[in-house]
């Protein structure tokens, strides 16, 4: 007789484990049900994800023009610079700069120049872009809000802004003629 006590308690001990682990399997799915949305809602939305990345032809920019394209929501100065901005760039004493930075550091290719076109001050868009704009004591870029000056590499060269217009990440595509924001 004991043989078939332990037979019966060896089936409930089976269906209590079978009832155990099923419940515990629906308690893992509901909680993931619950918890995916949640998660999911950190993610960036796809017109973000859109906007990661911008791509401009740089075919119709001559030597001395600046166009502005949009790149996450901000402006984005891209200039064709001169040789004598290049040069006035680099003949910089960077130890001078409230912002110190070579022009090296601050461009790929030395004829174009990609910056982000808010101010570091208070975030004002520096004038400087379209011909007959002020560019500022420098010849690059002059901020009508509080008057900092930005010379032919985007740095700092006089006003309150504490540092340089920032530099994108960017990439050539292909032999300087297309670009790639972000």
């Amino acid at each position: 007789m004991a043989t078939k006590k332990t037979t019966k308690s060896a089936k409930s001990d089976s269906r209590r484990d079978f009832l155990a682990l099923t419940a515990a399997s629906f308690g893992a799915v509901g909680a993931g049900s619950v918890a995916w949305p949640f998660i999911n809602s950190m993610n960036p939305a796809k017109d973000t994800l859109a906007l990661s990345t911008t791509e401009v032809n740089l075919t119709p920019i001559q030597v001395g023009q600046s166009i502005t394209v949009m790149w996450r929501g901000k402006p984005v100065f891209i200039r064709r610079r001169t040789e004598k901005e290049i040069a006035e760039a680099r003949d910089v004493d960077t130890s001078k700069l409230i912002d110190p930075q070579s022009d090296e550091e601050r461009v790929q290719n030395p004829e174009w120049l990609v910056l982000v076109g808010v101010c570091t001050h208070l975030g004002c868009v520096p004038s400087g872009q379209k011909v007959g704009e002020s560019r500022g004591e420098y010849d690059g870029w002059f901020c009508p809000c509080h008057g900092s000056h930005y010379d032919t590499s985007g740095r700092i060269r006089k006003g309150p802004a504490p540092k340089n217009l920032a530099v994108p990440s960017y990439e050539f595509l292909n032999d300087n003629t297309t670009l790639k924001i972000g």
